[in-house]
């Protein structure tokens, strides 16, 4: 078509010229013989008919040449279309013969080949066509082979598919993915649970060497240069979880159950699989496998032995898999941590600067420990000797320590403080180790416990071996003669050689300011609504969210429930779910397997409260309350339709309750004359009664009755 257009341009002026003389020629005959007969067109003056014939000329020739060039154009065409007929339907023949070619081949050596497989299949392309290919179409069939071949090559390394994205559209195309042994094999990983670059280094000479060529080298060699940063990621993931704590682990189950094949990818920046943190302050210190800290497993108050790891490493398969694994799955990705994040691109950037997008993203990043600033301010020896209790190391570093030192503070009176409190002060008396607890309030759990329940609890404390020193206020630590010297603002002032810093949890919300994200000036914590959702497509669980509690308002919780409940919450609504939260999350603790408590909603011990009680037998203790539920996370064994069920208890309630034995009972916590929060205590698999209490928000007039519904008062 430019041909004749460019023809045209040229010829267009002189046939408009041979146009017009023949229209004056015509008008001059016309003058002459008074009318215009057609016949005299061609017997004009001398020199009209030649131009005329000229005119007729040009437009044939053009005309004729137009014809010429279509025809060409067409048989052009569908020669290169049977030759790319040709090409695809010879392609599983070519790709046999480069993958036996070049099994052998060195790594460094494979780009030299990849180079020279692309005219190989010309010489077998050709002969099949009409007639000899010419240039431009044989330039068409070498791009081609140029685009879909690597591809092919790069199926069965799975790193290397989100990198080809601009092939995908060929995917389709390509027979080899279903006959492929990798992705059935995926969940049943090789590796050790902790790291994730050696799964890819047991993966790569794995039994797949007829499978292509140049990456599985190239893989194999990139596996054992240092330089690789991480294992090689999908470039795209279609659930993104930031954060390897239970909220995590728990979406990415309710995910996986409600979407089959959902592809899940968990970045963490521990070093660890997805853990559970409860046992760490409680069983595992009373464990008497001197290996415990390289094991983590554990035996349950009801002597049941069991690990803090949610699952095996078996049950995870590498990342750089995940974008090829047949039926999906979940994927950790340990030792990264997400720096920045593109809510408009859909894309985060890891530490090591490695970017990746997703569909739909949950922010569980949980909360990092509180320091003291006298602590944060002081000499650099004395933040050395000071543990902020948190993960797996931290528990393994203090165990180290406390079987090395002669005396321990731990500084903090709430749930972590006590428990640690309770289990270095039974194991020193063995070891013979001081153990101090020191907090600002007048009791043991003062911000949660009424005051007579609270100095109940310190006395048990104390009988544990523990030293209490209450209504402490640190003004300064310092380092002398090889110890700690912390000064009171009292004036007193204690010596210890080493510090537990167990003073609540700051939300870990680094990444609210890259990403737009509010976050609540009250509670702390990324602010979502009902369904946990801060974004279109983005989600916040666990101790980070600060959500909307249909019930209660708005809050933000630090306990393993609520992690559970709003990890599975946030992962069915990824999913379409469209779910608001109103379960009720609890939390519980245990001063040892004789004591223990849970409790639901908002147990703030400035609220008035009231509390029934009723003596204690040997069946109302957490030891007998996991052997009854056999689990020791208690709160995993709830059902919902035990309160439906709850009969009240037709023993009558004493007159008067001795303050001097609680030995089990529940504690009211009213807000304008409604129960907003229970504790029980020493009562177990109750919680569902509690949480129906809570929900139907009504007025008692007398909570002996209520009490009653939880049978505290039989034998």
């Amino acid at each position: 078509m430019l041909k004749c257009r460019t023809a045209w341009r040229k010829l267009a002026p002189l046939a408009r010229a041979s146009s017009t003389l023949c229209r004056q020629n015509v008008r001059r005959t016309g003058l002459h013989n008074g009318r215009i007969p057609a016949a005299h067109m061609a017997t004009g003056p001398t020199g009209g008919g030649r131009e005329n014939q000229v005119y007729a000329l040009l437009v044939g020739v053009t005309c004729l040449g137009g014809a010429i060039y279509a025809y060409r154009t067409v048989k052009g065409d569908k020669r290169r279309y049977l030759e790319r007929i040709e090409e695809i339907s010879s392609r599983p023949h070519k790709r046999t013969e480069e993958a036996t070619a070049s099994v052998h081949v060195e790594a460094t050596a494979t780009e030299a080949i990849e180079t020279e497989a692309v005219p190989k299949p010309e010489p077998e392309v050709a002969p099949s066509s009409e007639e000899p290919s010419p240039p431009v179409p044989d330039a068409e069939t070498a791009t081609s082979s140029e685009t879909t071949e690597p591809l092919q090559a790069d199926e069965p390394v799975l790193e290397a598919a989100p990198e080809e994205a601009p092939a995908a559209p060929l995917v389709d195309e390509e027979p080899s993915p279903p006959s492929e042994p990798g992705p059935a094999e995926q969940t049943e990983p090789i590796p050790p649970p902790v790291a994730e670059s050696e799964p890819a280094l047991a993966e790569s000479p794995a039994p797949e060497p007829s499978e292509p060529q140049a990456e599985v080298a190239a893989e194999s060699a990139a596996g054992l240069v240092p330089a690789q940063p991480s294992p090689m990621l999908p470039s795209h993931v279609p659930y993104l979880l930031i954060g390897g704590g239970t909220a995590s682990f728990a979406a990415a189950r309710s995910i996986r159950a409600r979407d089959p094949g959902a592809r899940v990818l968990i970045v963490t920046d521990e070093p660890d699989l997805p853990y559970m943190r409860p046992p760490l302050s409680k069983e595992l210190w009373f464990s008497d496998d001197p290996a415990v800290t390289d094991t983590l497993r554990f035996k349950q108050w009801n002597g049941k032995e069991r690990s803090i790891y949610f699952q095996p490493s078996s049950f995870y398969i590498p990342p750089e898999e995940l974008s090829n694994a047949e039926n999906g799955g979940v994927a950790v990705l340990t030792g990264k941590k997400v720096v920045h994040m593109d809510v408009r691109g859909n894309k985060v950037k890891l530490d090591d600067d490695t970017e990746v997008s997703y569909d739909k993203c949950l922010i569980a990043t949980g909360g990092v420990p509180r320091n003291l600033q006298v602590i944060d301010r002081a000499e650099e020896e004395v933040k050395k000797r000071t543990t902020l209790f948190r993960k797996i190391e931290d528990f393994r570093s203090l165990d180290k320590v406390s079987r090395n030192i002669k005396s321990i503070t731990v500084i903090g009176g709430g749930f972590l403080g006590s428990e640690l409190a309770c289990a270095l002060g039974r194991r020193s008396q063995d070891s013979g180790l001081e153990v101090i607890q020191m907090f600002p309030e007048r009791g043991n759990m003062g911000k949660v416990l009424p005051e007579y329940l609270s100095n109940w609890t310190t006395d048990k404390v104390k009988k544990e071996g523990v030293k209490v020193i209450s209504e402490a206020l640190v003004k300064s630590v310092t380092c002398k003669d090889d110890q700690l010297e912390i000064k009171l603002k009292d004036g007193r002032s204690v010596k210890t050689d080493h510090i537990v810093a167990a003073v609540g949890l700051e939300p870990n919300v680094d990444l609210a300011k890259s990403a737009g994200l509010e976050v609540d000036s009250d509670f702390g914590g990324y602010r979502v609504n009902a369904e946990l959702q801060a974004r279109s497509n983005i989600w916040v669980a666990g101790d980070a969210a600060c959500f909307y509690d249909i019930r209660l308002g708005r809050r933000r919780v630090e306990h393993h429930d609520h992690a559970v409940v709003s990890g599975r919450l946030a992962g069915e609504n990824m999913t379409g779910a469209n779910k608001p939260y109103w379960h009720q999350s609890m939390f519980w603790s245990d001063l040892g397997p004789d004591v223990g408590y849970e409790a639901i909603g908002i147990v703030d011990s400035s609220l008035p409260t009231v509390g029934v009680f009723a003596k204690a037998t040997a069946k109302d203790t957490p030891k007998a309350a996991t052997e009854e539920s056999g689990t020791g996370i208690r709160s995993e064994s709830e059902t919902e339709d035990v309160a439906s069920n709850a009969v009240a208890s037709s023993a009558p309630a004493p007159a008067v309750t001795q303050k001097d034995d609680f030995g089990k009972g529940v504690i009211f916590y009213l807000r304008d004359k409604v129960v907003v929060g229970i504790i029980l205590w020493n009562v177990f698999n109750r919680m569902p009664i509690a949480r129906k209490i809570i929900k139907d928000g009504e007025e008692h007039a007398d909570l002996n009755e209520v009490a009653k519904l939880f049978n505290i008062h039989e034998d």
